[in-house]
């Protein structure tokens, strides 16, 4: 393989190899500091997905956000507490019907991203004071409806659709969780051949075979040895089933729908879109329409992980789901970033907090190194995107004196 090929793969891969490295890291730092447990036990394994399937969930819809131009939603966490309030009020002090205060729930949500959207997309407020508004708004709509008190003990058929886990037979734990395992790296190596062929077919350029090889087999190996492990503790979590869900749906929107080419297209140059016929306003409005909807599913993701609806809920998940999306590779001018990243991101927002707790770091230090990664981060971007424009002037400069 040719040393640019690899640097391409380096470089299109980074994120990847620092989060296998982290995990090590942290993982011998835990063994040989004997402080007790394993990063890569079953049971921390259940807990990194169920702790932080919140993140991925918001992730997700803020690359939506951020697609658009760098813009991002400061409301989310807000969201959060505001329709986990809502759901408690529901399900526990009214008695409600669990699945009609699910949709209700889904549907203020929902309606919750369309009123910040119409101001952000339509009457061309800038995002982040019409988020700050509503991050300060729903804070304080939670805090009146719960009336400062935290409303605890959901019924277990609420318990059973996101805090559960699969299959319920002791017996078929490690068939059923393996053969699942199996099942995901089959249909992900199919999917990855199809596309490869497909773009092949159409004049695009693709992967070197060798390293397509070498990562559909570490992947799937990997993959396997995470449901392994599900399958030596409780199986797999419920909330597994619905994050999978939601990023294969949105990886799907982003990268292979007309409307989800928009995003990319408007973050690149919102000018140059208009003028080739994106309507930009209604591209912007679904972004955070869809931001609200996804508050939503995290809201009810959370009050089933705690059991319970306070007001100090979702405090600081916006910066979470911020900074896996920029962790993951998403630009901050927009335009750039994609779902697998955000989700390599809220990994290795996880694995960070996970990773630090088992040593025993203290907690305002590990808002530090948070805090210093994302900057981190961040400044990787900024500076690629400026060493990119000066090698395409330096080009440009070559040729016109070539020209003269």
């Amino acid at each position: 393989m040719k040393l640019g090929k690899v640097k391409d793969i380096l470089k299109k891969n980074t994120m990847l190899f620092v989060l296998v490295f982290v995990m090590i890291l942290f993982e011998v730092l835990i063994v040989t500091g004997g402080k007790g447990g394993s990063l890569f036990s079953p049971a921390n394994i259940t807990n990194l997905i169920s702790q932080n399937g919140y993140v991925v969930i918001l992730a997700t819809g803020m690359l939506m956000c951020i697609l658009t131009g760098g813009n991002i939603d400061l409301a989310v966490g807000s969201i959060v507490a505001f329709v986990g309030a809502i759901a408690g009020t529901l399900i526990v002090t009214m008695k409600a019907n669990v699945y009609l205060s699910i949709a209700l729930c889904l549907l203020i949500g929902t309606l919750i991203g369309a009123w910040q959207a119409f101001w952000i997309a339509y009457v061309r407020i800038p995002a982040f004071i019409v988020t700050l508004a509503g991050m300060l708004t729903f804070r304080g709509l939670a805090t009146i409806i719960l009336g400062g008190f935290t409303i605890s003990k959901f019924p277990a058929e609420y318990s059973q659709l996101f805090n559960s886990y699969l299959p319920q037979d002791p017996a078929s734990l490690v068939p059923v969780t393996m053969g699942v395992g199996a099942a995901i790296c089959i249909i992900f190596v199919a999917l990855s051949l199809f596309s490869r062929v497909r773009k092949q077919k159409k004049g695009y350029a693709v992967e070197v075979f060798g390293w397509f090889i070498a990562k559909m087999a570490l992947l799937s190996a990997v993959v396997l040895y995470v449901f392994w492990l599900l399958s030596q503790n409780k199986g797999m979590p419920v909330v597994l089933i619905l994050l999978a869900a939601v990023v294969l749906f949105y990886s799907y929107y982003t990268s292979s729908t007309v409307s989800g080419r928009h995003l990319y297209a408007m973050g690149g140059n919102e000018k140059a879109a208009k003028l080739s016929g994106v309507n930009t306003n209604n591209t912007l409005f679904f972004a955070y329409t869809n931001m609200g909807f996804l508050s939503a599913v995290a809201a009810l993701v959370c009050v089933a992980r705690f059991d319970s609806a306070f007001p100090a809920a979702g405090d600081g998940y916006e910066l979470d789901a911020i900074a896996s999306c920029f962790i993951g590779g998403a630009s901050a001018f927009g335009g750039v970033g994609t779902v697998g990243g955000a989700v390599i991101g809220a990994v290795f927002m996880g694995v960070l907090n996970n990773g630090m707790s088992l040593l025993g770091i203290d907690a305002n230090w590990q808002k530090t190194v948070k805090g210093l990664v994302l900057l981190g981060a961040v400044v990787f971007d900024v500076l690629s995107k400026r060493r990119k424009v000066s090698t395409k002037k330096a080009a440009e400069a070559s040729k016109e004196t070539v020209a003269a």
